[in-house]
């Protein structure tokens, strides 16, 4: 059986690690690089650095913490956040990046995702969906979340599977940093909807949500963030509850040797 992941987001900014509240309300809480090796010793499966400002500046940035991270990491590194273009996406990888994720430039010009796929295989491309409820219907938001588009998340998610996209991040715009619960919902019409993968993003309060986006939700990854940066509780006690579950959990790396 696969094992289910848990996935660290650190959201970064001006080279900072910083979380908000609905895409809003930014505050600092840390070095990127040291809390990567923090929670990748706590047992984390990998790590998601997510530029949210995504100037040219910014992603420049991204890309030095990426390599610095990259040669501290043993597990995967995801990073996303203005990644235009394929050429885009080999810089990222360039970098150290295991992973790249694309949102808005996807959603603009959809052959960015097969593009990619193409170059460096559809295991490297991840579609990140943001998505809130208007009128009854789960509706794309890009840039950052702000800006709603027409397209339905569950019909996207597809196309971004068809177009070569190897794995889908979906993020509950409703429920990010509210800490009330992943959107199960959602969650499982997207799952239902793809063979790829998907991790649940956005309202992780405590470990019980996260079995229930793993379990209900029927995601194949959870992705949490304020829940750890504020020490509401740790990756292993997250793991814990995951593996009393009876949801098929990696185990923690053992403890690195210092200097």
């Amino acid at each position: 059986m696969l094992t289910r992941r848990l996935i660290v987001c650190l959201d970064v900014k001006a080279g900072r690690v910083v979380k908000g509240v609905n895409f809003e309300s930014l505050r600092d809480v840390g070095d990127p690089v040291a809390l990567a090796e923090r929670y990748e010793q706590e047992g984390a499966d990998e790590i998601v650095y997510l530029d949210i400002s995504a100037s040219g500046e910014e992603r420049a940035t991204l890309l030095d913490l990426a390599k610095r991270t990259a040669e501290r990491l043993f597990i995967p590194l995801t990073i996303g956040g203005g990644i235009r273009s394929a050429d885009d996406v080999a810089r990222a990888l360039r970098a150290g990046a295991d992973k790249v994720s694309l949102n808005t430039a996807a959603v603009e010009r959809p052959e960015v995702l097969s593009e990619a796929a193409h170059r460096f295989g559809a295991q490297c491309v991840v579609a990140s969906i943001d998505a809130a409820m208007i009128d009854g219907t789960y509706r794309v938001f890009v840039k950052g979340g702000k800006v709603p588009t027409a397209l339905e998340a569950i019909s996207w998610a597809r196309e971004c599977e068809q177009r070569g996209a190897g794995e889908i991040l979906l993020t509950s715009i409703d429920r990010d940093g509210v800490r009330s619960g992943y959107d199960i919902a959602l969650t499982r019409a997207i799952s239902d909807a793809v063979r790829v993968p998907v991790i649940a993003s956005g309202g992780a309060g405590d470990a019980a949500h996260v079995c229930d986006a793993l379990g209900a939700g029927g995601a194949d990854a959870a992705l949490v963030a304020g829940i750890l940066h504020d020490g509401v509780t740790t990756v292993a006690a997250l793991k814990a509850a995951m593996r009393a579950a009876g949801l098929p959990v990696r185990e923690a790396p053992p403890a690195r040797a210092t200097a």
